[in-house]
């Protein structure tokens, strides 16, 4: 065969290119670089047109060559440009190491460019190299000091960091720079709520913020409100916290639809004698999870059953850890693989069931569910609430989940569900806890005489409502001190601060230092009355003090987090401790720290086997549990599409 000469196949490609085809003329241009391989002026033709052609990867060799040969600044820019091209496509491909790559390489040329340093630190984020990811945006601010993403990112990781007044600082920043930031007002108020930063004037204070955020939520569809941060914020209703989970999924997976058809994942439509169920979470570790699923996946059938595990967070030399990757017939870490590797992994490994325990929390991979790797999704545990809809363009809706697990106490009725219901006798199992040696009253900063009412939860769930519920028990009952847990050092200084403007001395509020479980448990039973928190309850903790023998009072809201208690304690036959409005829970509280007699009868009825049989029977949650995934599995079979 005969070989073209370059300058005719120089023509050619130019021809090819003025009539748009650049896909023939990138192939002239490459032909005629083989001949002259030294010619500049074609490696600059060659790089041009596979950025256009978003061959990202192959424009930056050739620029590289240019810029090793001439060091000139064009092709200095051109490099830079192909490799920010190629990071931000590794980056939206789950290639985050490969995006970190191209960003350091960028900068190495560019150490000024802002926009380099804000997806560097994206990348870094994703990577879990979290220091490196704060350190990347604190110089993006610095060499773009209006860019009101790279502060609330900033935020983000110096709140991940415990360094909460600093992130709350960049949050404001990004509202100054961009007032229409509506997820940094989102994450603003609910790092105020951390730190129990109630105060302010006019649009500043945390009553005004939570007003615009509701409005912003109900008015555009656009908005990304973080729906873990929405559902925390009083006043907000079961209705609003499922639309704000519907944008939430929109924004960020309705783009995923033609990667989920192109992935073509078909699930057989089969009787089975045994189903593959899988778990899904960052919190297969040290973690609250640990203590509430670990019997639980001992005491699946198996001959019913192959139990599966698909772990994506930090991992922990601990013996939770430890017990649960025993716990499980196959037990994968997928930290280092993309969504669609992972999503590829579940579909190989034929799972049926995929249950995701994280929900909208810290870590979550809720994209990783949206690609639809099982036959049946299933939220349930992680987050108190709907996971919401992806509203497409043509207008069809798709539920990111097909299933809910809760019961009647947490929703009534489907409203306010993407989901369909699957509903349990309590939807939360619970381990068997260890409890350590006998400590002192004195050993915790307690006196030995004097009411101690307590509240373990996380200071976010404190409201002002509620702490002044508290103020008035503590002006009622003398000598009584309130024991909560030292979660950071603002939320304390901020706390003492509300009590003595109450007129309570500060010194009776005592902060528990964080401990290990079996500790922890110990310590509450030198306390007499926990105190629940509204519109967000206690959880995990109000199962462990009802393992401690600690009675607890709650007020049950309106939303699935508000009634998280009173589903624990209708289970658990004490009904009784379950208030319907603010007025009686402070009134029952009171009434029980003035009546010895009553308290203690709760106390004793806590320590009755019935209370742990109803709770911590993981065998019997366990085969509850099992039929409902076998009715879903022959609904599924007897539905008529796949």
């Amino acid at each position: 065969m005969t070989m073209i000469d370059a300058n005719e196949l120089i023509r050619l490609g130019q021809a090819a290119k003025s009539n748009g085809d650049n896909v023939k003329a990138l192939q002239y241009f490459q032909q005629a670089l083989q001949q002259h391989p030294n010619e500049l002026s074609l490696q600059s033709v060659c790089g041009n047109l596979c950025v256009y052609l978003s061959r990202f990867e192959e424009a930056a060799g050739y620029f590289r060559r240019i810029l090793h040969a001439t060091k000139s600044p064009e092709a200095r820019n051109a490099l830079c440009y192909a490799l920010n091209g190629l990071g931000n496509q590794a980056d939206k491909d789950g290639q985050y190491l490969l995006a970190e790559a191209c960003f350091e390489e960028a900068l190495s040329h560019q150490p000024n460019n802002a926009g380099y340093w804000y997806n560097l630190g994206n990348a870094q984020r994703e990577l879990g190299k979290t220091t490196a990811a704060g350190a990347s945006f604190l110089k993006a601010t610095q060499y773009a000091p209006d860019g009101a993403n790279a502060f609330n990112n900033l935020g983000n990781i110096q709140c991940q960091l415990g360094q909460l007044d600093a992130g709350i600082a960049s949050y404001r920043q990004a509202l100054q720079h961009q007032p229409d930031l509506h997820h940094a007002l989102a994450h603003l108020i609910h790092q105020r709520q951390h730190i129990c930063d109630w105060q302010g004037e006019g649009n500043d204070t945390l009553e005004a913020q939570i007003a615009k955020i509701r409005q912003v939520v109900s008015t555009d569809n656009n908005a990304q409100v973080s729906p873990f941060a929405f559902l925390a914020m009083p006043g907000t209703t079961a209705k609003e916290q499922e639309q704000c989970a519907n944008q939430y999924a929109t924004q960020n997976f309705s783009q995923l639809s033609q990667l989920r058809a192109s992935l073509g994942f078909k699930h057989n439509k089969e009787a089975k004698d045994k189903l593959k169920i899988a778990y899904l979470s960052a919190d297969f570790r040290q973690h609250p999870l640990a203590f509430l699923i670990t019997d639980l996946i001992e005491s699946h059938d198996r001959k019913a059953f192959q139990v599966y595990a698909y772990s994506y967070g930090a991992v922990d030399d601990s013996l939770e850890r430890k017990r649960l990757v025993s716990a499980f017939d196959t037990f994968r870490d997928i930290r280092q693989m993309n969504d669609v590797d992972a999503a590829k992994q579940m579909h190989q490994d034929g799972i049926d069931i995929l249950i995701d325990l994280t929900g909208y929390t810290q870590s979550s991979r809720t994209a990783l569910v949206a690609l639809k790797p099982a036959a049946i999704h299933i939220n349930w545990l992680g987050y108190p609430g709907t996971m919401g809809s992806i509203h497409q363009e043509n207008g069809d809706t798709m539920p990111l989940f097909d299933y809910i697990i809760t019961d009647t106490t947490l929703t009534p009725g489907s409203d306010g569900l993407s989901e369909k219901p699957i509903t349990l006798p309590c939807y939360q199992p619970n381990s068997l806890r260890e409890t350590a040696a006998q400590s002192s009253k004195s050993a915790h900063g307690l006196t030995e005489t004097g009411f101690i009412f307590c509240c373990f939860n996380q200071t976010f769930k404190i409201t002002p409502e509620i702490f002044a519920i508290w103020m008035r028990l503590l002006k009622q009952v003398p000598d009584s001190v309130l024991w909560l847990m030292d979660c950071n050092q603002w939320a304390k200084e901020n706390l003492r601060l509300e009590a003595e403007q109450s007129g309570i001395a500060s010194t009776r509020l005592i902060f528990a230092e964080r401990t290990n479980a079996a500790a922890h448990i110990e310590r509450q039973r030198h306390a007499d009355l926990f105190l629940d928190t509204l519109p967000y309850n206690a959880h995990t903790t109000a199962s462990d003090a009802i393992w401690a023998g600690l009675p607890i009072v709650t007020c049950k809201g309106q939303t699935f987090a508000s009634r998280v208690s009173a589903s624990l304690l209708n289970r658990a036959g004490l009904t009784e401790l379950v208030c319907d409005s603010l007025a009686s829970y402070e009134a029952k509280a009171l009434h029980l720290a003035q009546h010895p007699k009553a308290l203690n009868q709760l106390k004793e009825t806590l320590q009755h086997p019935k209370i742990r049989n109803e709770l911590f029977n993981s065998v019997s949650f366990a085969q509850t549990l099992e039929a409902e995934f076998q009715q879903i599995w022959q609904s599924y079979l007897d539905s008529s599409s796949d």
